[in-house]
């Protein structure tokens, strides 16, 4: 007799506690291999795909596509046959006879279009959890010979969906759209008559946002027939609901603009002749150095001279800073655009790094930050950020800091302009640099001599070798 096995949101790491289901990856009814994707979820930090430690049958999925599921909580329920020489459990629960949980291998990365050929198992029709209105699965799940013998009905010890209250028809009799809990929970805490709400999920299936959309205030009537434009015009705006990434994105820096007492200071280089040394460095056949790591390298110089700037505030419970934490290590995070959005990577040690290994290091996440493929680890930790938006065509910024961190450094774009170089006007390769520092850690003494030496790094490199 095959034995149900419940696998659960695990942890993702880096202290996230949930994560929002993007796409499943199988259905009910279909056979899986051991350590094969189940499902798309998106964490706050990246998206990934989550295989599934056990191989059988899939007997039940657990979660609607948006909704945000804890770490522990329920996602797939799979009929798997038991070894040879394994005692079957008895049905009463537990015992000596249940077998032991294989550990989970790795979670993947999520790949836009990518799909597998997928088995079912005949027999009678299983409905998955997200299918309207459907109740708990209890229908036999047929096993085929390759997972175990015939075999008797197997029922889910967990349903995966209750069975939704009793709630008011529509006017032609039809069953509301809607299957879930705290869906109804809502509309019954506050009044609203499901009925007549329109559902904007598949097949009209009424979401949390419809709720609350129900519970806003009508707009009032327009005054005259001019404001009908303006009013025709919001009906047909799009409402975009911050999730996964974005919604992160958006907290940090609404937390960090409140909390941070920042300041930003300015100065424009000639990186003529860093261009110039990145051209011999790049003669050779060795690996090619990006002017992004030479940055990274003055950076990681500045750090050393001003460790103050590699820091964050502790605070105590009511919010008031009581210490500054100086970071030994310098965690080098740089602003890079992914699919998801500007992301920002993380190298570890950059100090204990090379030239040529930060090179590497920022072209190798640079990569994965484009194909969406970066580890939650991978996106966090940094304690001083670079934020290279030349690549944009802008010459300035204020940049905001990456809450907890302390700093940031700002690069334009390095365009040819008119500069006094030796007594004479010239035509040099010209940036601006901005920086932005918790005004908290340092004054504008530190701020400015950290910037200076940046900008003196840029304009004369030899200045570099002190600092090796």
């Amino acid at each position: 007799m095959p034995i149900v096995r419940e696998f659960t949101l695990p942890d993702l790491g880096e202290g996230l506690t949930g994560a929002e289901v993007v796409r499943w990856l199988v259905e009910v009814g279909e056979v899986i291999a051991v350590d094969q994707p189940v499902v798309e979820v998106e964490t706050a930090k990246a998206a990934v795909e989550v295989p599934c430690p056990y191989g059988g049958v899939v007997t039940a999925l657990f979660g609607q596509v948006g909704e945000e599921l804890a770490v522990g909580a329920p996602l797939v329920t799979v009929a798997v046959a038991p070894e040879p020489g394994t005692a079957v459990p008895d049905g009463t629960g537990g015992g000596a006879g249940t077998t032991v949980e294989r550990p989970l291998v790795g979670y993947g990365v999520a790949e836009g279009g990518k799909g597998s050929r997928r088995r079912r198992v005949g027999g009678p029709a299983v409905a998955s959890a997200p299918a309207a209105a459907s109740a708990p699965i209890a229908a036999p799940v047929a096993v085929p010979a390759a997972v175990a013998p015939p075999v008797a009905p197997v029922a889910p010890p967990v349903a995966p969906v209750a069975v939704p209250e009793p709630v008011a028809a529509p006017a032609g009799g039809g069953v509301v759209a809607v299957i879930s809990p705290l869906v109804r929970r809502l509309a019954r805490e506050h009044g609203v008559d499901l009925a007549r709400v329109t559902g904007s999920g598949p097949d009209g299936l009424i979401m949390r946002a419809d709720v609350e959309r129900a519970l806003r205030p009508a707009a009032p009537a327009p005054r005259s027939t001019a404001a009908a434009p303006v009013a025709a015009e919001a009906a047909e705006a799009e409402l975009v609901p911050l999730r996964g990434l974005r919604r992160t994105v958006a907290e940090k820096l609404t937390r960090s603009h409140h909390e941070i007492p920042a300041a930003t200071c300015w100065v424009d280089a000639d990186a003529t002749e860093l261009l110039a040394m990145r051209a011999q460095l790049n003669q050779g056949p060795e690996p090619k150095v990006s002017l992004l790591a030479l940055l990274a390298r003055i950076c990681v110089a500045g750090l050393a001279r001003h460790p103050e700037l590699n820091a964050s505030v502790e605070l105590d419970a009511n919010g008031t800073a009581t210490a500054l934490r100086r970071h030994r290590a310098v965690h080098l995070g740089f602003a890079a655009q992914g699919e998801r959005g500007l992301v920002v990577p993380v190298v570890r040690d950059a100090h204990r790094l090379t030239t040529e290994q930060l090179s590497a290091e920022l072209s190798r996440l640079t990569v994965a930050a484009r194909d969406g493929s970066l580890s939650p680890a991978e996106l966090t930790g940094g304690t001083f950020t670079l934020n290279n938006y030349g690549v944009f065509g802008v010459d300035g910024s204020t940049p905001i800091i990456n809450h907890p961190e302390a700093a940031m450094l700002g690069v334009g774009r390095i365009t040819a302009k008119p500069w006094v170089h030796d007594g004479q006007l010239a035509v040099r390769q010209v940036t601006q640099l901005s920086f932005t520092f918790d005004h908290r850690v340092c004054d504008g003494g530190t701020a400015g001599g950290f910037l200076r030496f940046v900008a003196d790094c840029l304009e004369r490199p030899g200045v570099l070798l002190r600092q090796l």
